[in-house]
């Protein structure tokens, strides 16, 4: 089936559900050539998985040191609006599905600008959460003594290469790999899950201590240390959710995403409240938020007082698998929006070429080697590298989540026009939904400079980011114009 046939057909059921006249939807050059390898288990995975990584396994120690159990509220407002974003994307993608996903949604409704703007700052939040996660990959290899005295940077170019050499091979590869790392990470969850349930019923000491509502109140209640620190977390928080929209960019090399996205989408948010409240809960009643801390999983923190022989040895595992998870899902996602925006002419040439195994290899490189300065950032200050990335990767999410909205917002306006027909699977509340979700983003943008810190410093970069991406646009303007004109091509 072509893209061309897909997106014509998305069009008609969305129309046949609204009752409305069909239109012709936009098609992207850069959605030619791919497979549709991933069937509808890997793309439900692929939403669970984007919903489940390294923010939890890893980022949920150190903020719940800082916040205490008001973490799980965080967690829970956060989670509306991740939810209201993937479902916005959802929308798009039933419209028209695009291996572009949003850049191409952009560049339908904002024009050149604003594709060239949305992937850029989406290859921002990508190239270093890659730094992020094989940061975070070398230092969960450092629990095991085998590995102990390996330099961080070398763990994290060994996890660099070893993702990368799959992710190149096919979409088919990419998918087993993320269904499998889902897997564990929703067993690994819910055993810890029963873990935790099962000692607080039977009141199991937990490293010297009772587990139960005690535990949070002798230890100053669900605030324990006021208010702000909670609000301060929630840009860390939003980094947890970051790869909510991946659902959305696989949609192009799927079958029949009129039938998958949905089921997938839907089943997000109950995922949410399960798997990140629930285990942030069940964190907070087994131990004091003093016991936790950001050099170590918090999940890791428990087994170990539980004092159970290898289970803080097997939960260390799946935290790795979380970090290679989100890893290698970073180097897809890029890797399809560079291709859109390069078949545009606002992305590097190499970065639309395709291999045998119909993969934009190009894409894919250059996100690792972003990665590879990653290597040397582990090298240089292997202390401060996750902290550092985490918060430049903060200011690429909400720049990305930004733009879900404003197109979401955009086509809601132009198909209240009659310019476009909504499909039967819609965003609620529109367009309510859709400023408010503005809103809260550009309030997680103060809190990160209220904060002060690196998420201080981070805020005071958007004039350099901004200034980039102008720059950065005044210098591919001309190869855009001429593609669109026709007078180029790749």
């Amino acid at each position: 089936m072509s893209d061309r046939t897909t997106a014509s057909d998305s069009a008609v059921a969305g129309a046949s559900a609204t009752g409305s006249r069909p239109t012709t939807p936009h098609v992207d050059a850069g959605d030619a050539g791919y497979s549709k390898d991933l069937k509808s288990r890997h793309i439900n995975m692929i939403a669970i998985g984007g919903a489940i990584g390294t923010g939890l396994f890893l980022g949920a120690g150190g903020r719940l040191a800082d916040a205490g159990p008001s973490l799980a509220i965080a967690y829970a407002v956060c989670g509306v609006f991740a939810f209201f974003v993937v479902r916005a994307l959802g929308e798009l993608v039933l419209y028209r599905p695009s291996s572009g996903a949003f850049v191409s949604y952009a560049r339908e409704f904002m024009g050149e600008k604003g594709a060239f703007t949305a992937g850029w700052l989406y290859f921002l939040n990508w190239s270093t959460t890659t730094v992020a996660d094989i940061t975070a990959a070398a230092m969960f290899a450092h629990y095991w003594s085998l590995f102990s005295d390996v330099p961080q940077w070398l763990l994290a170019l060994v996890a660099l290469a070893g993702v990368l050499a799959i992710n190149l091979i096919s979409v088919k590869y990419f998918g087993e790999m993320e269904f499998w790392f889902a897997i564990i990470k929703v067993a690994a969850l819910v055993s810890f899950m029963l873990i935790g349930i099962f000692l607080l019923v039977t009141q199991q000491d937990v490293g010297g201590h009772n587990p139960g509502l005690s535990t949070i109140t002798e230890n100053d209640g669900i605030f324990p240390v006021g208010l702000l620190p909670m609000l301060v977390v929630i840009q860390g928080v939003v980094f947890a959710y970051a790869s909510v929209e991946l659902c959305g960019v696989a949609a192009g090399e799927t079958k029949n995403p009129e039938k998958v996205m949905p089921r997938a989408i839907n089943s997000i948010m109950w995922r949410v409240g399960l798997f990140y409240v629930g285990s942030v809960v069940l964190l907070a009643l087994l131990l004091p938020y003093t016991a936790y801390s950001a050099d170590e999983s918090p999940f890791v923190t428990v087994m170990d007082k539980l004092g159970v022989p290898g289970a803080a040895g097997v939960m260390n595992l799946v935290v790795l698998t979380a970090a290679l998870s989100s890893l290698n899902a970073g180097l897809y996602s890029t890797a399809r929006i560079l291709r859109s925006m390069a078949t545009a002419g606002s992305a590097p040439r190499f970065t639309a070429r395709m291999n045998k195994g119909q993969v934009p290899y190009g894409g894919v490189l250059l996100t690792a080697s972003f990665g590879v300065a990653g290597v040397g950032l582990n090298f240089v200050v292997p202390g401060q590298a996750f902290e550092i990335v985490l918060n430049l990767a903060s200011i690429g999410i909400l720049g990305t989540w930004g733009m879900i909205m404003l197109c979401s917002l955009l086509f809601w306006h132009r198909a209240k026009e009659g310019g476009v027909t909504r499909p039967a699977y819609r965003l609620p509340w529109a367009p309510y939904t859709q400023i408010v979700t503005l809103v809260f983003l550009a309030g997680v943008l103060v809190l990160m400079w209220w904060g002060g810190g690196v998420g201080r410093t981070t805020v005071n970069l958007l004039p350099l980011i901004a200034a980039a991406l102008v720059a950065g646009w005044f210098a591919v303007r001309r190869r855009v114009n001429a593609i669109a004109a026709g007078h180029e091509t790749l």
